[in-house]
């Protein structure tokens, strides 16, 4: 149940940081709103799943899925560039959260 709670809260941490963008340094109500209880949510599972498990990989992973879905989201909305180079590097980012779930 730990790891559900962890990856839900890395998706969490996605949604908190591209709201936060959104914001527009906190000028607009409805992302501000978003970030503040993505933010929340986002925090209180990662404290709860560090509960079961330690806390260097619960970490590394929620920071591994909220960083990987952040830099896609800017893919899908054009806000970042795609290149073979960050295709490649966000490949290895998931490749190590999920090595890093494999030998917990």
């Amino acid at each position: 149940m730990a790891w559900i709670v962890l990856v839900v809260s890395g998706v969490l941490e996605a949604v908190w940081a591209t709201a936060l963008s959104a914001s527009d340094g906190f000028r607009k109500p409805k992302p501000t709103f978003l970030f503040v209880v993505a933010l929340a949510a986002s925090m209180a599972g990662l404290a709860w799943a560090m509960t079961d498990l330690p806390t260097g990989t619960a970490y590394a992973v929620w920071v591994g899925i909220g960083a990987t879905l952040t830099v896609v989201w800017g893919f899908v909305t054009g806000q970042d560039r795609v290149n073979v180079a960050r295709i490649l590097l966000l490949v290895l980012l998931v490749g190590s959260v999920v090595g890093l779930k494999a030998v917990s």
